[in-house]
């Protein structure tokens, strides 16, 4: 085993990862001011998917010397333009909408769990009471509702006298 070859192989490795890691993430910088804020939103499973998408691409131009900065350009240019494409659609169209997001989940309602729901959301009475006590309740008693949004935050509204 060539310990030497895992710690350093060459410097013309580090000055293409220098020089294809900057132009690569000036790239991606000027593609999502182009495609606006919603692109990297926290709205939904999908978006997550996209984000990871994304810095796993820039990951791979970054070490992989087989890909080239160009290939890497297309790449990133290709998942923001489909985010785009995708936000695009699911704002003008509800039936796309609903086909892409999720909705949001009542877990709780009125100082009492939704046991169908919760068991739906794979959510435990433990997890949703975690999230009781962050909101500044302390049992189920004090809830009004508490909804699993589409982002998978636990929103949670306290009923007046908790």
């Amino acid at each position: 085993m060539n310990f030497e070859g895992m710690i350093f192989q060459n410097w013309e490795g580090i000055i293409r990862t220098l020089l294809v890691g900057t132009l690569a993430y000036i790239v991606l910088i000027v593609f999502l001011r182009i495609s606006g804020k919603r692109t990297l939103a926290k709205l939904n499973a999908f978006d997550l998917v996209i984000t990871v998408a994304l810095g796993s691409t820039l990951s791979a131009v970054l070490l992989q010397e087989s890909i080239a900065l160009t290939e890497g350009v297309v790449a990133l240019g290709l998942l923001v333009l489909l985010q785009f494409i995708v936000t695009y659609t699911s704002v003008r169209s509800p039936g796309f909408a609903r086909l892409i997001r999720s909705e949001p989940s009542l877990l709780a309602r009125d100082g009492a769990f939704c046991p169908a729901a919760m068991k739906r959301a794979r959510l435990t009475e433990e997890e949703a009471l975690s999230a009781i006590r962050a909101s500044g309740g302390q049992q189920i008693g004090d809830v009004k509702t508490l909804i699993l949004e589409s982002d998978g935050t636990l929103s949670v509204s306290l009923r007046r006298n908790a």
